[in-house]
């Protein structure tokens, strides 16, 4: 799951799922010695797991997620260190360079019972080299620094060229939980159908300077990591939700990008400034919804209420002006888990989205994409976020797939994001969307950080950048600095230059390993809720299929599995067209709405097995070859 405040919307897929399985030869397993620690804090040939005991002593069973060069680690009776069977262990492989199933090892910490909710957590931190704690050397200097600019600091920064916004109306949009609030908006209506933005982010490297300890550490950990019941900040709160965080009726330093907008959501003017900023009013997405949709009132906010209506109006010209360039709108939703005081699941659902989120997004998406061309034109030293153009093949692939869902549309050469975006408006109202969105998330390349500018795909964007969360992504802090750097003129290209490449590839490579964390949490709370409803019958949809089993997926966005096994007739997975043929006619395609009953759920493994109870949408097919 994404940030509990709901501004970040991630992609939720099931790690066991194998919707489209590439028709390519099987490759050894690399070894524990070949594969690369796994997270900012993790250590080399280490893993996470269950206890087992066995006649030569015992056996650590690794968590969910692990790579399956791991496989079962053997733990003779000398290397078991006192630690009880059945307990959560992290265990060292002593052989790193053995093949599959020959690991041995020694256990060198006892996490606890696997059945207690701060274990399972605990697991899940250690799994993924993240700590919830900082270094001593950190919080030292964290402590250092004060919780609100002084006037000192703030008549030093005018002097020096810092802009004083403070007469603008200002305002930060968040979800009601969230606590580091590191973007604000202002915004003026011109002449003419134009619009003036401005963009507010939090002046982090003014506090957070290149090689110190508060640095290094936020460089190391790369992003924060927002798991289900908790947050491993990147940086100490001290920071992340005071002094940096962009609070009501305080002065705030903070980075500003101006833009100028004509009618039809074209930036014809911009440019980015150091900036002091005092925000009016802590509003959150579901409040202004409420005003602007729902006829509500909030006293407070009534002279406000006029910036909201630009602020919408402004909004809707930005989505149509990226609509008709052919931005790729992915939508799913995020899980999101309610827990008891004790850290059980009361329920699950999907977030609710409205369109004051859409707001913050455009918002934040016209100002990367401003700040990107800016610095690609000057071919001054960067990092990017980058969306490669997707493998032809694997395009070819999805596009066979949705013709056997009755999508044939014709493709004259290159794909383009405009084509694939009509694609998936087409068929938005179908039952199969959210598979066919799916499948074509998995057919293109991951977006990444880069040195090099080549583009956002997604987006049909030429230049693009992460520049406004600085609080939670190192990228965005570190470009901060750079942008600084020119402002104050201090010929430290070659400085930059020398150092973007490792920035760009460490943050992409804790950026995964955050989504992975993230999405181990939330699997185990949803095994766990799903464990509470045994036996119970629920609607669901069929939304991938595997040479196991099919999957499907409940209206609170939870997935699990039928096994093939479980059925009355011998199934086959047809892997090209994506659909499982029993002997006997039957056949599950995906969308295909069903009832299932919850059959067997295993949260240590984060496992849920779904027996089917009714096929709402049967198929029958006589069961011939193809001609």
């Amino acid at each position: 799951m994404g940030r509990h405040n709901g501004r970040h919307i991630k992609i939720r897929t099931s790690g066991r799922k194998n919707v489209v399985k590439a028709n390519v030869p099987k490759v050894r397993d690399m070894t524990v010695a070949e594969m690369a620690p796994r997270g900012p804090l993790a250590l080399e040939n280490q893993c996470v797991g269950i206890l087992r005991e066995t006649r030569e002593g015992g056996v650590v069973i690794p968590d969910p997620g692990y790579p399956s060069a791991f496989g079962q680690v053997m733990i003779r009776k000398n290397m078991l260190n006192g630690a009880p069977f059945g307990m959560k262990v992290v265990c060292e492989i002593s052989n790193p360079s053995a093949s599959r199933a020959n690991y041995e090892g020694r256990i060198i910490e006892v996490l606890g019972d696997p059945g207690s909710n701060d274990v399972e957590m605990l697991s899940v931190l250690r799994q993924f080299g993240l700590s919830p704690v900082f270094p001593v050397a950190v919080l030292e200097e964290a402590e250092k620094l004060p919780l609100n600019p002084s006037d000192a600091q703030i008549e030093d920064c005018l002097l020096h060229g810092r802009k004083d916004l403070r007469h603008l109306t200002t305002i930060t949009i968040d979800g009601e939980e969230a606590k580091d609030l590191d973007d604000a908006i202002s915004i003026e209506k011109l002449d003419k159908g134009y619009y003036r933005l401005w963009v507010h982010i939090a002046d982090v490297s003014e506090y957070v300077t290149e090689g110190s300890a508060l640095d290094m550490e936020a460089s190391t950990r790369g992003t924060s990591v927002y798991l289900v019941d908790r947050v491993i900040p990147m940086l100490p709160p001290r920071l992340s939700n005071s002094l940096c965080s962009l609070n009501p009726h305080v002065p705030r330093l903070t980075m500003t990008c101006e833009m100028k907008i004509d009618p039809s959501g074209e930036i014809v003017d911009s440019q980015v400034y150091e900036s002091l900023i005092e925000s009016d009013a802590r509003t959150s997405y579901n409040e202004i919804n409420g005003i602007l949709f729902e006829e509500k009132e909030i006293e407070d906010y009534r002279p406000l209420y006029p910036m909201f209506r630009q602020m919408l109006e402004l909004k809707r010209i930005l989505k149509d002006k990226r609509k008709k360039r052919g931005t790729i709108d992915f939508v799913f939703p995020e899980t999101h888990v309610d827990l008891d005081d004790e850290g059980h699941p009361t329920d699950v659902h999907a977030y609710p989205i409205n369109e004051i989120h859409g707001v913050i997004e455009e918002f934040m998406i016209a100002a990367n994409e401003a700040i990107a061309e800016r610095f690609a034109k000057m071919q001054y030293p960067f990092v990017y976020r980058i969306h490669e153009e997707p493998d032809e093949m694997k395009i070819t692939e999805f596009l066979h797939v949705a013709k056997l869902f009755g999508e044939n549309r014709h493709l004259n050469g290159k794909v383009t994001p405009k084509y694939l975006a009509e694609l998936l408006a087409d068929v938005a109202d179908k039952e199969y969307a959210p598979a066919l969105n799916q499948l074509l998330l998995r057919s293109m390349a991951k977006a990444v950080y880069s040195e090099e500018e080549r583009g956002h795909f997604g987006l049909a964007s030429t230049y693009y950048c992460h520049f406004t969360s600085p609080i939670r992504r190192y990228p965005d802090l570190y470009i901060h600095r750079i942008i600084k750097s020119y402002l104050h003129q201090q010929h430290k290209q070659q400085h930059f230059k020398n150092l973007v490449a490792d920035v760009a590839y460490h943050s992409s490579e804790m950026e995964r390993n955050s989504v992975e964390a993230e999405r181990a949490s939330v699997d185990l709370k949803c095994a766990e809720y799903m464990q509470s409803h045994l036996g119970e019958v629920f609607p669901g949809v069929v939304s991938g299929a595997c040479p196991a089993g099919i999957f499907v997926q409940l209206e609170n966005t939870i997935e699990g599995m039928v096994p093939f096994a479980s059925l009355n007739e011998y199934f086959e997975y047809d892997e090209r067209r994506l659909e499982a043929r029993g002997s006997r006619g039957t056949v599950y395609r995906i969308g295909m709405k069903v009832q299932i009953q919850v059959a067997a759920v295993n949260p240590l493994v984060h496992h849920i097995d779904f027996a089917i109870v009714k096929d709402l949408d049967h198929i029958y097919v006589e069961n011939k070859k193809d001609c």
